[in-house]
């Protein structure tokens, strides 16, 4: 059973027995099935090529491929690749490498809406003989007048009554290629008059002299989506169209597509709320605009919310599901809050992640009483709460590295770590006593000195006594150099996501890098994308795009402090 699956059991302790929840799209599914609609389930993502995929298509790839799961059917991956003045291949891999990544499954079934060209401009041609589609001599601009308003009905196109024999002509000539762009278009002959504007004779077919990535220049007139979405779909046998609210007045037209096209058992659209995040940039022109003014390293940068970028910022896709599956299905809008999806990854990670040493500010503690040339190895645990992932051995030396604020020269009350006079613990190594420090000519602190008692190894003193404060350190002998990067929300929350004019607020504190952070020998071989947790500092990532075997870049996903509070059922 599914984690997904499992969340969808209730219990229901009035009457003992469990009962199952299901979202309005299941409840759909399941009439359907029992009516014989239908008698298997096939559902598809259908992507358009022109960009990454962020956290909101997440919840459609999830919820697509979960469907199909759940009733035993098929999942389809198919570009939605009419508009070649926008897409590339490089959307096309990056798609492929998300959806994989998250988990869903297309088997053999990867379909592009290209392939499927010759099929619509035959069923173009059928509505042609049928006196549904006529050719049109307007401009866009003239389209959209005479289209009409939501008070006003609309007027019809002087070419609406062509004969069938011209239109067929003319969109032959379309294709040839004898007309240039936006002189002639295709439309549906449906109704001027009809209250939903979708059906007001929309334009399903316009000349592009444009170069495919999938079709090269094979063809120079290109179907428009909402004409091409409801044909791919009749082709590929998908059951459920399911797509996002503001597909919803479109789905006269879906239908009326697929009716008049005869289709033997056309496919039902359904429309469910999108997922937003709140504050965060997800629109594809904001993105491409940061990304060529170098805001950002790329469509991945770990401060935005491509599922790319979360992957390299170091979320797992069991975090994502789990976030898709709090957020629910219905068909009322909502907005969560990104506190919600750092609950979601660290709760994933808490269990699974080493829990390692690493200095982010580091000041240098000298032991002036430890030996000066021995090194013991201490073994430690790898995480508390997973016995499983085992042990390591950390180096202990004379010189180690601690974190800047564990030293206070002259510490405020209830600081319990270290300053002069003061016993504190070594985490998993041995109780030490300050003496001192030393400063640069600045007054800044560069040493820290302390003593320590060879007889608390481990952590804990045998006659008894106690330490309020506990500290991590690394040894400075063995400890590994790294770049840590520590983000912020690239937006300025207290502003909100826009200016005015419609520009971004950008936070200018989103990235601070540091580039002196020393680590314990066991992050050694780490790989892209390994997770941990540094001790009293939050989860890190092995950066996938920067960081190599001689100079290693960690990114933090989250912090370990957390404000999002679980809702009760």
């Amino acid at each position: 059973m599914s984690e997904i699956e499992k969340d969808l059991l209730v219990s229901d302790e009035e009457a003992g027995e469990e009962k199952v929840s299901k979202n309005f799209i299941e409840q759909i599914i399941d009439k359907d099935l029992a009516e014989g609609v239908y008698d298997t389930v096939r559902t598809r993502f259908p992507p358009e090529p022109n960009g990454y995929l962020h956290i909101g298509h997440a919840k459609s790839i999830l919820l697509n491929y979960g469907l199909a799961q759940k009733y035993g059917g098929k999942f389809n991956m198919r570009f939605d690749d009419t508009n070649p003045t926008k897409e590339k291949i490089e959307f096309v891999e990056s798609i492929k490498a998300d959806i994989q990544w998250l988990g869903a499954d297309w088997e053999d079934r990867l379909f592009f809406a290209s392939n499927y060209f010759g099929d619509m401009y035959e069923a173009a041609v059928k509505l042609i003989k049928k006196g549904k589609a006529y050719v049109s001599d307007l401009t866009a601009e003239q389209i959209r007048e005479y289209r009409g308003s939501f008070e006003e009905p609309g007027k019809n196109d002087p070419s609406r009554e062509r004969s069938v024999e011209e239109n067929l002509q003319l969109f032959e000539d379309m294709k040839n290629g004898k007309f240039a762009d936006g002189e002639k278009v295709l439309r549906a002959k449906i109704d001027m008059a009809s209250p939903n504007i979708n059906m007001r004779d929309p334009v399903i077919y316009r000349v592009a002299h444009m170069t495919h990535h999938n079709t090269g220049d094979q063809w120079c007139i290109y179907p428009m989506y909402d004409f091409a979405h409801p044909i791919e779909d009749a082709i590929e046998g998908i059951t459920h169209s399911i797509c996002t609210l503001e597909f919803e007045d479109h789905r006269p037209l879906y239908d009326w597509v697929v009716r008049e096209l005869e289709y033997p058992q056309p496919p039902k659209q359904i429309e469910f709320a999108k997922l937003y995040l709140k504050n965060v940039v997800t629109g594809k022109r904001y993105i491409k605009k940061l990304v060529e003014e170098k805001i950002v390293d790329g469509w991945d940068d770990p401060r935005l919310v491509s599922i790319a970028a979360l992957r390299r910022r170091g979320f797992t896709p069991e975090s994502i599901k789990k976030f898709v599956e709090l957020c629910g299905v219905s068909k009322a809008n909502s907005i969560a809050d990104y506190a919600m999806l750092e609950y979601c990854i660290r709760e994933d990670l808490k269990a699974k992640a080493p829990r390692l040493m690493a200095i982010l500010d580091p000041v240098k503690l000298v032991i002036d009483n430890y030996p000066e040339d021995q090194v013991e190895w201490l073994e430690a645990p790898k995480n508390l709460e997973n016995e499983e992932l085992g042990s390591r051995q950390v180096p202990f030396s004379k010189e180690l590295y601690i974190e800047r604020e564990d030293f206070m020269e002259e510490p405020p009350k209830k600081y319990f770590r270290m300053f002069p006079g003061n016993e504190v613990r070594l985490m998993n190594a041995y109780f030490v006593k300050c003496t001192g420090c030393v400063k640069d000519e600045s007054g800044k602190v560069v040493e820290v000195h302390c003593t320590y008692d060879p007889e608390t190894r481990g952590g804990n003193a045998n006659d008894g006594r106690k330490v309020k404060g506990t500290i991590h350190w690394v040894s400075a002998a063995k400890a590994i150099k790294a770049e840590v990067r520590l983000y912020e929300n690239i937006i300025d929350e207290e502003k909100g996501v826009y200016n005015e004019d419609g520009s971004l607020n950008l936070n200018p504190n989103s990235l601070t890098v540091l580039k002196e952070c020393y680590l314990e020998p066991a992050f050694a071989g780490a790989k892209a994308y390994d997770n941990f947790q540094f001790v009293r500092q939050g989860f890190f990532c092995v950066d996938a795009k920067d960081s190599t075997e001689d100079a290693m870049v960690f990114n933090r996903i989250v912090s370990l402090k957390s404000s999002f509070v679980l809702p009760k059922n």
